[in-house]
């Protein structure tokens, strides 16, 4: 390399280095050492730098964060680790309480027990890959196992390092928050309002919308910010990451702040729950003045060490908890009361309010209930009401403010649905009035929303908008429609986006999508009875009952088959459920849509394992997993050890029976031999499933 080829290099470094540090103090530590101009200039220079010598580019380089062209569409990528949703805490009893369970989980008595308390960011929920300190992988939660790849999008975001500081082996993943600040909420709805577009609701709103935009350049003109509150090791498996000698959380915000990673600064290490409680009692008061949304205080026990003893449930950590700052209220006008049609056909009221500004977004409209609820708080339409935002996210109409003005007269649910004009009706043991057309279009909308959805037949691509179009065009009237729709049908489709996006507002074909979307229905074809039970929209059947019912009866000419009371006799399926599955059986158009989609080949046998009375030979035994199995995945390993009537626990105690340990496991294993409980590696794991089988 020449004398110059030399120089260039070491400038670009020096370059690199000092865009990196002024973008943490700018977008991180909101503390600029220089203006807006220097920092251009120092950007335009690296550009020309790279510009001349192309083979100094680097995909880390700060010139490199927007990609040229906007992306197909998003992939679905599934997380190593479940991103669990928090539990919810609303006053201080509820906070004392959650602090009497991590007690007595921890085995700690009265002693008080160390919290790291941090400001709840109001956005979207993201997960950062980073491989040897560069940044691989962004995606959304998602359903908290499976997300979207934004990597596109998140390269954007300039208070996200491409780089991590300092000498960062291996892979870890990053948990964090994606937000839009307050300023350029504003800023964007002041831009949206001049070229007649509609204004974004809040901006929370604002940063899931833009995080889905196909179109990364657009999204760098957003303003997108972030923060990063955890830490998590891919090459563990899993395993919260410790940061070398720390084993508290708080030990782990700082090391990911010295990384480079934005870490929101307000968090604070409590010595016991009454500390939590002063620090959320003053944030209540000064959220107001923070640049971005908060919605509460989210409380985690710091000791990553008791955090295992604690573990998880299904749903939620039982380590931490989100603290709810208390309802905000507000009064506006009650214009109108109208009702919205479900797929079950139950029509629901609701309020449609003169807009009012509440707790960081536009209120225009409110869930009422049903008839009698707003007959039981006597609401009126031009009542002026008191309306609340229960923790910062759902509206609803509190009571009116007396007296009504003159002329109001009382509200009566309409006798006709609004859509399709059939007769409303409703059962003497419901509040609950219903358009008892299925050929309803709103019910029709609705449950095509419902059975694409991923609880049920899991069909991505095929959401609200693009159904409504294809119900529109006469292209789907039912489920079994879908499936007759072929790939030259939706490349063909011309759809309209409903909100304009940069240059793919204007109406177009839908193209490779539609091909994708093509390929989802054929895919869901294969899907477990389960999917189809519940995708079908049979009243008070959830996902539970429908795996229920198909481990029972194993097809779906069993379901339907079954009288009410062999229905009731299965466990867990009450008289409920069962009337409703015999009444859904009854209905001759739905037997005729059923034998419809088993002609277009959907799947109808449960692949699950039959329910057995006799216990498995693996009852009474507890199995902890860690690490990376090689010839299975942690769910099939899980699903086997249950189907052998084991139970699989997230963390080790000395209530466990074996730990199985696959490759790069973490501290799990470590606290197993100090328990001494016993341990299998794969291998041996397998010879067990298979003697065990």
């Amino acid at each position: 390399m020449s004398r110059g080829a030399d120089d260039a290099a070491a400038r670009v470094r020096d370059l690199r280095d000092a865009i990196r540090h002024h973008e943490e103090r700018y977008y991180i530590q909101n503390d600029p050492e220089i203006s807006d101009d220097e920092f251009d200039r120092l950007l335009h220079e690296l550009e020309q730098l790279e510009a001349d010598n192309p083979d100094l580019i680097a995909a880390d380089s700060p010139t490199q964060r927007v990609a040229g062209s906007p992306i197909e569409g998003f992939a679905t990528v599934e997380h190593l680790m479940p991103m669990l949703s928090l539990d919810n805490a609303y006053g201080e009893d509820e906070l004392r309480a959650f602090d009497d369970r991590v007690r007595k989980g921890a085995g700690v008595g009265s002693a008080a027990v160390g919290y790291v308390a941090e400001l709840k960011i109001d956005g979207l929920s993201i997960a950062l890959t980073y491989e040897d300190g560069r940044l691989a992988r962004g995606a959304t939660r998602g359903d908290g196992f499976r997300g979207e790849e934004v990597t596109a999008n998140v390269r954007t975001i300039r208070a996200i390092p491409l780089r991590l500081r300092g000498h960062v082996q291996g892979r870890v993943e990053v948990r964090g928050e994606v937000y839009l600040p307050r300023a350029a909420f504003a800023r964007m709805n002041q831009q949206r309002e001049v070229a007649g577009e509609p204004p974004f609701a809040n901006p929370r709103n604002a940063a899931a919308g833009t995080m889905r935009n196909l179109s990364p350049v657009l999204v760098s003109k957003r303003g997108l910010s972030a923060f990063t509150y955890q830490l998590v090791s891919l090459a563990s498996g899993g395993e919260s990451a410790e940061p070398p000698g720390a084993r508290l959380h708080s030990a782990t915000l700082t090391t990911m702040r010295a990384w480079g990673l934005p870490v929101e600064r307000h968090w604070q290490p409590c010595a016991g729950i009454d500390e939590v409680i002063a620090y959320c009692q003053t944030w209540a008061g000064k959220r107001l003045g923070l640049d971005f949304d908060t919605d509460g205080v989210v409380v985690k026990v710091d000791d990553l060490a008791v955090r295992e003893r604690l573990g998880s449930t299904a749903k939620f950590p039982r380590w931490a908890t989100a603290f709810k700052f208390p309802a905000r209220q507000g009064t506006t006008t009650l214009r109108r009361i109208a009702v919205n049609v479900g797929r079950t056909g139950a029509v629901t009221p609701y309020a449609v309010l003169d807009p009012i500004f509440l707790a960081g977004s536009t209120i225009s409209m409110a869930t009422l209930h049903n008839a009698e609820d707003v007959a039981r708080k006597d609401l009126r339409e031009g009542d002026r009401v008191l309306i609340e935002k229960g923790g910062d996210v759902i509206p609803k109409v509190v009571k009116p403010i007396l007296p009504h003005p003159e002329g109001a007269v009382a509200w009566q649910m309409p006798a006709a649905c609004p859509v399709c004009s059939s007769p409303l009706r409703r059962d003497e043991e419901e509040v609950v009035w219903r358009c008892e057309n299925t050929s309803c279009p709103a019910r029709i909308q609705r449950s095509l929303e419902h059975f694409a959805s991923r609880s049920a037949m899991n069909i991505e691509g095929l959401g609200e908008s693009l159904i409504e179009q294809l119900i529109a065009q006469g292209l789907v009237r039912d489920f079994a429609d879908l499936y007759k729709l072929d790939a030259t049908q939706l490349e063909n489709l011309v759809v309209t986006p409903r909100e304009p996006k940069s240059d793919r507002s204007r109406p177009r074909k839908l193209g490779k999508v539609g091909r994708n979307v093509i390929e989802q229905i054929e895919r869901s074809k294969t899907n477990d009875l389960s999917r189809l039970i519940y995708g079908v929209g049979i009243r008070h059947v959830g996902e539970k009952a429908a795996a229920t019912l198909a481990r029972h009866f194993r097809t779906m000419e069993g379901v339907l088959r079954a009288s009410a009371e062999m229905l009731h006799t299965v466990p867990e399926i009450g008289p409920v459920v069962a009337a409703s599955v015999r009444a859904f059986a009854d209905e001759s158009r739905n037997r005729e849509l059923v034998a419809r989609l088993q002609g277009e080949g959907l799947n109808m046998v449960s692949q699950a394992p039959p329910p057995t009375s006799q216990p498995g030979p693996l009852a009474g035994k507890v199995f902890v997993l860690t690490g990376t199995l090689s010839d299975m995945s942690r769910e099939q390993a899980t699903e086997a050890l249950e189907r052998l009537g084991a139970k699989v626990a997230g963390s080790v105690s000395k209530k466990t029976s074996y730990l199985v340990a696959g490759a790069d496991a973490g501290s799990k294993l470590e606290k197993a031999r100090a328990l001494g409980v016993e341990t299998l590696d794969e291998q041996a794991f397998l010879q067990l499933i298979i003697k065990a089988s």
